[in-house]
């Protein structure tokens, strides 16, 4: 008899759920058409047979998808502004939990994903996409949900002789991309693309939209840098657009072990820092295949570079700063900027600039990444005993992107992104693996917690750094609401050393009750006394 009686309870209490969540919808739409002049689109709950698509439609970490995994009640695409100013009220009138994402790269899943706090709802931004270029100006509005492909093919339509310093990934969302800096092959010429930005429009917590004049300038150098999701929601961008040459070069010089690698890699170490400003050389670190049987591994790092100017400038400038590298005329490519950055992005060489409009990421995946800054040169031993780390694991992957240049001219305050002077590079790591087993997921998480400890020795530390859109959960992470700075600093001051300080003064000022808020959002003032 007990069988017909836990059955009973288990379908009233699937009764009792499924009506919350009708009743949260249901309540939630009409709040949003009493606040809204323009129409509301259709919210697209659990039970529409697109729910998955929709919810999975950007986002990049396959192990945020999983069924295991929390999902939002509904999804809500707003079209109008107005759509956005009116989701705040709502969220905060009937205390429902918001999350909102541009682009849905977040490493962590933290803009469509609550662990912590459940139910809850996600506001994609997906079609605020709108981009107006004005070169008389030097400058474009971008809307939150645009990718930056679309910023990058948006410009080259009006310019070829104009571009933003953003991004390396084409599929990035705009809106979030510059909360956390937003690097890419031109930073050592014109910093990161949130010290290019001139204004912004931002939802706050009462729902109303502040542009730079209103908003104040604590809250305009907040979200600049300050990671995403905890001052607001942002509309658009107001960028300034730099100017780049005709004709770039573009090139990627492969270097495996026994060819070297390890001592081509400790003088680019020595170097990358120092070379010209319009020369940017990135080294892409993977386990390949010696032999074409597969039998043996070894290590590749290809040096994948941007120049600004033509070839024959370029070689001159490696001939006298990084001969090692062995650059000859024949692996340089010159073209486009707008064609470089496909090139940068991994595109096949004879894809149309036209497929920045797709916004489609080239990688969707099980991973983790993790990240690091270097302020010294790690010694060929050093180098030696990472080889042996990454021949052990299936897919290994570490970028390393140099610093110098214009990122050691401005200040460590002026936003609050403050890896600036003395960073030679910045490591990121990834490790990715094929499916959504807790085994596998174990093994490889386990591996690069390793590799990272492993590293302790060469990085920055006191306290260790880390790129706020590199999310790491491991850094440590906000357990509800009332999380203190103290407690908070565990990993916000990794992301923004001192800045972390000032963060916490403005969130406290202008989301007093913490209404944005996530596992890594900056945290609130919760006593006079306190911090």
């Amino acid at each position: 008899m007990a069988f017909p009686i836990l059955t009973t309870f288990v379908l009233v209490l699937f009764s009792a759920s499924c009506a919350t969540s009708a009743s949260v919808q249901e309540n939630f739409f009409q709040c949003l058409d009493a606040n809204s002049d323009v129409p509301i689109p259709a919210l697209c709950s659990r039970s529409n047979s697109s729910f998955t698509s929709l919810l999975n439609s950007t986002a990049q970490n396959l192990r945020y998808l999983l069924p295991s995994v929390p999902k939002p009640e509904f999804i809500f695409f707003p079209s109008h502004e107005s759509h956005v100013q009116a989701a705040v009220i709502c969220a905060r009138k009937l205390a429902i939990h918001l999350r909102f994402r541009s682009g849905g790269h977040d490493y962590e899943g933290l803009s469509y994903v609550s662990e912590t706090e459940t139910p809850f709802i996600l506001l994609d931004l997906a079609r605020l996409r709108s981009i107006d270029v004005d070169i008389d100006d030097n400058s474009a509005w971008v809307q939150a949900g645009a990718t930056v492909g679309e910023v990058y093919y948006r410009i080259s339509e009006k310019s070829k002789t104009h571009g933003f310093p953003a991004g390396l990934c084409s599929s990035l969302g705009i809106g979030g991309h510059i909360t956390g800096g937003a690097y890419g092959s031109m930073m050592r010429k014109y910093g990161l693309g949130a010290d290019n930005v001139l204004d912004a429009r931002i939802v706050d917590v009462n729902g109303e939209i502040l542009d730079r004049a209103a908003m104040g300038e604590d809250l305009f150098w907040a979200i600049r840098g300050g990671g995403g999701a905890s001052f607001g929601i942002i509309l658009e961008w107001k960028i300034k657009l730099v100017p780049v040459p005709e004709t770039v070069t573009v090139f990627t010089v492969p270097k495996t072990l026994e060819q070297g690698a390890t001592k081509t890699l400790y003088r680019w170490q020595q170097v990358a820092d120092k070379l010209d400003n319009d020369l940017f050389i990135r080294v892409v670190i993977q386990v390949t295949n010696a032999d074409q049987k597969g039998d043996e591994r070894t290590v590749t790092t290809a040096y994948n570079a941007l120049y600004l100017g033509d070839a024959d400038s370029l070689l001159g400038v490696m001939n006298r700063s990084f001969p090692e590298l062995g650059l000859t005329r024949k692996d340089c490519i010159e073209t486009s900027w707008i064609k470089s950055v496909l090139y940068i992005a991994g595109f096949p060489s004879d894809t149309p600039p036209e497929v920045l409009l797709q916004g489609k990421s080239l990688f969707k995946n099980y991973f983790k990444a993790k990240s690091d800054f270097v302020q010294q040169p790690i010694p060929e031993t050093g180098l030696k005993g990472l080889w042996e780390r990454l021949l052990k694991e299936d897919s290994p992957l570490m970028i390393w992107n140099p610093y110098g240049g214009m990122m050691s001219n401005i200040s460590e305050s002026a936003i609050p992104f403050p890896h600036r002077k003395g960073n030679l590079f910045k490591i990121q790591y990834v490790t990715s693996w094929s499916d959504g087993s807790d085994e596998l997921k174990t093994k490889h998480m386990d591996w690069i917690r390793g590799l990272y400890d492993y590293m302790s020795a060469y990085v920055r530390t006191s306290p260790r750094a880390a790129y706020v859109n590199y999310r790491d959960l491991d850094l440590g992470m906000n357990r509800n609401k009332n999380t203190s700075s103290a407690e908070a600093s565990a990993w916000g001051d990794m992301y923004f050393k001192g800045n972390f300080r000032r963060l916490v003064q403005v969130k406290s000022k202008v989301d007093p009750d913490n209404f944005f808020r996530h596992e890594q959002s900056i945290p609130v003032v919760l006593e006079q006394n306190q911090d």
